[in-house]
């Protein structure tokens, strides 16, 4: 299998280095990049074949991941236009559609769109995926394995929901950074030292975020068993109701992810 790389920045670092500890072979992945140092870096790491241009890619891949900024995509897809014959197309740019996809491919239909986020890059991400209808059972397979090379996958029924996958997934780790960062504050306003701060907040979240993923019930229910009535837990939760946090959450999400339709149709546009 060919697998050619359209980009080699973090994502792309993480998703060759987790491939190739999942089985693929060096031999199988290329990379485009204009930069040299991401060009030499990706070489030194995993021994790949990397090149400044698409002219470099002398025979169609099997998979093309596109890994570069959803505003660099249509110049930076155009000279593979006509090259991909029946290959699959991996998107990780956040945004865009396929329906411009396709269309800055010269009306390539084997298009799988995906939303990693940025705990990929330790192996521990989860990715949004959704398929055009043209394809296959085995490139799904593929785009799946690939994927999963850095984490857990769930596949969406309808494109139209990508944006709330990144509303979710995507932009999630900022709301669970920003809830550390909180909890540091915090630690430190108490007089703990930024050490202290920063191993109360972090391992905490660790904790309690193992602890939910292991449990089969919902999360309010192990939240209510953390909480006793007229407790400190109780005096806590009442001050961040008063606050409007859990609605703040929420609202921040559907923000979120009205702003991502009005990228893709700001991004998306000829």
């Amino acid at each position: 299998m060919k697998i050619v790389f359209l980009g080699g920045g973090n994502m792309a670092n993480a998703l060759i280095g987790g491939m190739l500890k999942q089985g693929f072979t060096a031999g199988e992945i290329e990379a485009i990049d204009p930069g040299a140092e991401a060009r030499s870096k990706l070489a030194a790491s995993y021994g790949v074949t990397c090149h400044e241009s698409a002219a470099g890619v002398t025979t169609a891949p099997d998979v093309l991941v596109l890994a570069v900024k959803p505003q660099q995509m249509k110049e930076a897809v155009a000279p593979l236009v006509g090259r991909l014959g029946k290959a699959l197309v991996i998107s990780i740019a956040a945004g865009l559609d396929t329906t411009a996809l396709s269309r800055w491919l010269g009306g390539h239909q084997q298009i799988v769109r995906c939303m990693p986020n940025t705990p990929a890059l330790i192996g521990a991400g989860i990715t949004g995926l959704w398929a055009r209808p043209e394809v296959s059972a085995d490139q799904r397979a593929t785009a799946d394995r690939i994927l999963r090379a850095v984490g857990t996958t769930v596949w969406i029924a309808d494109e139209g929901k990508m944006d709330a996958v990144t509303a979710i997934s995507g932009s999630g780790p900022a709301y669970v950074f920003l809830f550390i960062e909180a909890l540091q504050q915090a630690a430190a306003d108490l007089g703990f030292t930024p050490e202290q701060g920063r191993q109360l907040a972090i391992e905490t979240v660790q904790g309690a975020a193992g602890l939910a993923a292991q449990s089969t019930e919902p999360a309010s229910i192990l939240r209510e068993r953390v909480t006793s009535k007229g407790g400190t837990t109780a005096a806590a939760l009442q001050v961040m109701a008063e606050r409007g946090v859990k609605d703040g959450i929420v609202a921040g999400c559907l923000a979120a992810e009205a702003r991502g339709k009005e990228l893709g149709k700001i991004l998306g546009a000829d």
